[in-house]
């Protein structure tokens, strides 16, 4: 029987990473865990989920004191941003969280930490600033970086990614962002708020593609009646830069247009960090997009496994420390676990929230499912009222059974409403279960009961029942008309 120097090797301290080496380690499985930057955390935290999170709340604080006379109060004499001291704002949050990623609390939990950049010799060794590594078994867990699109002359300016933003040294006064997706609609309206003049160019005719058309364009509006602009189903030409100032043209409406700016910012997309590792030494398929996997997580090698980004389906943190459950069960326990991304949620930051979980609209279509819409507003609920924040909506997909099939919600905390959706779809709770359950009020979690409740209600108070009531207990019906 062959020997190696550890039962577990983690490639990438990323969220799906840290989880598989803290589960691990504390199951007594002997873990490596190689990471190529000089901290822990990944992505999401130094450049992702906690930075971009925290800018957002920094925004909405500002946009909030700017709106002071909305809640009664005097107006407030704001003076300019100064993003240094966001960015050190920022970077404080960041490194309170880095405390709960450090090298020794993984070194207190029994692994042992690595940091550089490895490469495979075979399936089963790195190599490591000179070392070779062995384990019986692997998991590349390495995350994505953004992707530069092949865009004429992008390669000549000076732009940014979410590498970059988080730390600038000044606010820009006015900024491009390419791209439609979550990171572009995040950042435009943060920066938006802070006083940037943000234009976005997308190329479909949609933001948040994943989303629902009808719940995108509300988020669109939002960020309109901020003074955000934007030009849909565009054709980008060429990316210029002159004097520092960014120059973007496009097709738009069957015109080239063309735009400036002082700072681009470049959202379209992410590629896999899989270059360098050696893949194709020993037999790992891999693209752009990321590892070929099946669907308990292996690679084309067996014992060699992949979570997180690299999988190239959802790109969330949550998501991550989801896959790397699977890998556990599989690699530790040796239980043929699957992954089911049916019930995945996510959620877009903006303001509203918008967060989905299950089927869209566009998918129950792609697979042929029929289904009824249920929709409830926001301006139906007191406390949405109460806040000044009743810009929004509930929708609910339900099969021919009666059964949920997905949710959308977009509003305030969107995404904490969501969490109770996730326990009802992956629980298989019955909708009747939240119509009947009582809410605390005023709370926005009441616009989940109210969506049931009118569902449930179309059959409790239908002509049937009424007849039925009317029959044994000789009820007279109605005790007001009103009169024309």
């Amino acid at each position: 029987m062959a020997r190696y120097d550890f039962d577990f090797g983690v490639i990438g301290g990323g969220a799906a990473g840290l989880t598989a080496t803290a589960g691990a380690s504390q199951l007594g499985v002997k873990v490596l865990l190689v990471e190529k930057e000089s901290t822990l955390g990944g992505d999401c935290l130094h450049y992702g989920c906690v930075p971009s999170k925290t800018l957002i709340k920094t925004a909405r604080v500002y946009h909030l004191i700017k709106r002071a006379k909305d809640f009664g109060l005097p107006e407030a004499d704001l003076g300019n941003v100064d993003f240094r001291e966001i960015s050190k704002h920022i970077r404080a949050v960041i490194d309170t969280i880095q405390k709960h990623d450090s090298l020794e609390r993984f070194c207190s939990l029994g692994a042992r930490v690595e940091f550089g950049t490895p490469e495979f010799l075979d399936e089963y060794t790195i190599k490591l600033k000179g070392k070779t590594y062995s384990a019986r078994k692997w998991l590349i867990s390495t995350g994505s970086s953004p992707s530069a699109p092949p865009i004429e002359g992008l390669t000549d300016v000076e732009y940014l990614t979410n590498k970059e933003i988080f730390s600038l040294e000044h606010l820009p006064s006015s900024m491009i962002v390419l791209g439609g997706g979550p990171i572009a609609i995040e950042m435009a309206q943060a920066f938006s708020r802070l006083g940037t003049d943000v234009t976005i160019v997308q190329r479909s005719g949609q933001i948040l593609s994943k989303e629902d058309r009808d719940m995108a364009d509300l988020v669109m509006e939002a960020l309109k009646k901020e003074g955000v602009r934007f030009y849909l189903n565009t054709k980008i030409k060429r990316v210029a830069e002159r004097a520092g100032i960014k120059e973007v043209s496009f097709e738009y409406d069957g015109r080239e247009k063309k735009i400036t700016a002082q700072a681009l910012l470049i959202a379209m997309g992410r590629r896999a960090n899989l270059e360098g590792l050696g893949l194709e030494r020993i037999g790992v398929e891999y693209s752009q997009k990321g590892l070929s996997l099946d669907e308990r997580l292996r690679s084309t090698q067996r014992h060699i496994y992949g979570a997180g980004d690299v999988t190239g389906r959802y790109l969330f943190t949550h998501a991550a420390g989801y896959e790397a459950g699977v890998v556990i069960a599989n690699a530790v326990f040796h239980l043929p676990r699957k992954v089911n991304y049916r019930f995945m949620p996510r959620c877009t930051y903006t303001d509203p929230e918008i967060a989905s979980i299950g089927l869209t609209e566009k998918e129950a279509q792609k697979e042929g499912i029929e289904y009824t819409v249920w929709k409830e507003d926001f301006s139906s609920n007191d406390r949405a009222l109460a806040e000044g924040e009743s810009e929004g909506r509930i929708k609910m997909l339900i099969d021919r059974k009666g059964n949920p099939l997905g949710i959308q919600i977009l509003g305030l905390h969107a995404g904490e409403l969501l969490s109770e959706w996730v326990a009802v779809l992956n629980g298989k709770v019955k909708l009747s279960t939240i119509a009947t359950s009582t809410h605390p009020y005023p709370t926005l979690s009441e616009i989940n009961k109210r969506i049931t409740g009118n569902l449930l209600s179309t059959k409790l108070f239908s002509d049937r029942v009424r007849k039925t009531l009317r029959f044994f207990f000789h009820f007279k019906g109605r005790a007001c008309e009103i009169k024309e």
